[in-house]
């Protein structure tokens, strides 16, 4: 799930946050009780301070009824969520969800400070919500991760598909990419990370052909250039996808900074690709976009996870 896609799928949470800001605002921050483990799942606690304040999230989004009870729910899923993430490797950068959480913030006509402080005085957390978003975001990579391995077409279902839409055989986008960091050393981050943002945008404005890309990184800093080779569209990072499409040949995509640093994504050159292997990688994405606007794409994924595991209540 990309930043983008999270944002959509969670506009209404931060549109009832911003909306709670006046009334939360001449609340007290709640004193907190004393914490005790409610629930494992998979040998991993859940305290009675997280069911606390997942329930005060739940009341920001009117979500009605026991709010205790849903707060408890969700938080399982969720844990399963973090269990199956971590399994499969995904690591969503911090650089990602500080970015959405600016974002989210910007979208509310909030400052982050100030968001938050509506999420304090409600009895959740800006630390808490950050996690929210991570889970989300990785939850949505591992969907498309299992899709991907588990579903996989065949070239008769292939075949069949074309069949479907008149033997037309669909064609993608073909990218030649080269990858420029420059590298923040993570104990100097916060002092350094404006200077070399300004440095990558001056590169970025010399840059006129991924030939030239490493005589410009010669003479710049700890700057590491890579060549990405061919990446079909379907399989573009989600992070950088919806830049990479938006940028012609011969230039660069807009700046980000990275847990690595600071980087852009030079498009070296792209061509229309349309064979069985590029047929069969668009089908799936069709797939992955429509799995994705199905509302809940994970309920048997998630009960999957759910027959499997050990749960405790206490």
């Amino acid at each position: 799930m990309t930043v983008r896609d999270f944002i959509n799928h969670t506009a209404v949470v931060l549109a009832l946050v911003a909306a709670s800001a006046t009334m939360v605002a001449a609340t007290a921050a709640p004193v907190q009780a004393a914490s005790e483990v409610s629930i494992v799942v998979n040998n991993q606690p859940i305290t009675t301070y997280q069911i606390r304040q997942r329930a005060a999230f739940l009341k920001l989004r009117r979500v009605g009824g026991n709010t205790t009870q849903k707060a408890t729910d969700e938080l399982i899923d969720e844990e399963l969520k973090k269990q199956e993430i971590r399994r499969r490797g995904i690591n969503i950068p911090d650089a990602a969800i500080e970015e959405a959480f600016g974002k989210f913030a910007a979208d509310n006509k909030l400052t982050q400070a100030q968001l938050s402080e509506v999420l304090s005085r409600a009895g959740f957390s800006a630390s808490a919500f950050k996690d929210y978003i991570r889970v989300q975001m990785g939850w949505g990579q591992a969907i498309q991760s299992k899709v991907r391995t588990s579903d996989k077409l065949s070239e008769q279902e292939v075949v069949q598909r074309m069949l479907a839409q008149g033997g037309k055989k669909p064609t993608t986008t073909e990218y030649t990419l080269q990858q420029v960091i420059f590298v923040v050393p993570e104990g100097q981050r916060q002092s350094l990370i404006g200077k070399r943002t300004s440095e990558a945008n001056g590169m970025r404005s010399r840059f006129r052909s991924c030939e030239s890309t490493y005589d410009i990184a010669k003479s710049l800093r700890d700057v590491t250039v890579r060549d990405l080779g061919r990446v079909a569209q379907p399989e573009l990072p989600p992070r950088w996808k919806d830049d990479i499409i938006n940028t012609s040949v011969g230039r660069t995509t807009p700046v980000k900074q990275t847990d690595r640093g600071v980087e852009f994504i030079a498009v070296c050159n792209s061509r229309n690709i349309s064979d069985d292997i590029a047929a069969a990688m668009v089908f799936q994405s069709r797939d992955l976009q429509k799995l994705g606007e199905g509302g809940e794409p994970d309920a048997a994924f998630l009960k999957e996870l759910k027959s499997k595991a050990q749960i405790v209540r206490r």
